[in-house]
């Protein structure tokens, strides 16, 4: 008896562990397929990072624009150009530019082209409870990556359950360092030039250009 107990006690936590996969995929595919109607993004947000044990909270506003596999991110004096390709880092308070070209497969950072979708590949997923706050209802769902050399350990989301949009993104960083995203406002559909997201070096002739192709 005892043994039936424990093996039905086992499966009831399997069959659980599965739903609550299946209910964040099934809430992270209505997010990525509202998003992947969009024909382009402009969302303001709030940047912060934590470190209890040095001490670190740091606080600043960015903002980015996505288009395709192109965005450009304003955060933290560096304005951040990727045209699909090449991506351009305009340091502001040094005045210079840094190009380069990153891999396809290369994870200095998380690419804010994917957010909406970053849940699609290295990761799995696990849906943890849903919050009220401020009157407004969230699902928090946590991705865990596959790849263990990740320098976090996990990615926690929060999204807005009316809007099927995500309000935030938490990365719990291995180092004690955590990074977090909280979206202020999102514009869809705004028109933008593919230009719009190379840096122009003739619109900026004192800066310093260093190609590191």
């Amino acid at each position: 008896m005892k043994k039936i107990f424990c093996f039905l006690l086992f499966g009831a936590i399997c069959l659980n562990l599965s739903a609550q996969d299946i209910k964040a995929k099934t809430i992270l595919d209505k997010v990525s397929a509202k998003n992947k109607e969009f024909k382009s993004i402009s969302a303001e947000f709030t940047f912060s990072m934590d470190n209890a044990e040095e001490d670190i909270h740091e606080v600043s506003e960015g903002n980015i624009v996505l288009l395709g596999n192109k965005y450009r991110l304003k955060l933290m004096g560096v304005d951040t150009y990727y045209d699909g390709t090449t991506m351009f880092s305009h340091i502001i308070d040094v005045n210079e530019v840094n190009i380069t070209e990153p891999e396809e497969n290369e994870e200095e950072g998380l690419n804010p082209a994917q957010i909406f979708s970053i849940y699609e590949k290295g990761y799995s997923y696990k849906y943890i409870k849903e919050e009220t706050v401020n009157s407004s209802t969230y699902h928090v769902i946590d991705l865990i990556p596959l790849n263990s050399e990740q320098e976090f350990s996990s990615i926690q989301l929060r999204i807005d359950k009316a809007k099927n949009q995500i309000k935030s993104l938490k990365t719990i960083g291995k180092d004690g360092n955590n990074v977090s995203i909280t979206l202020k406002n999102l514009t869809p559909n705004l028109k933008f030039a593919d230009s719009y997201f190379v840096f122009d070096p003739k619109s900026n002739p004192d800066v310093e250009v260093n190609d590191m192709r």
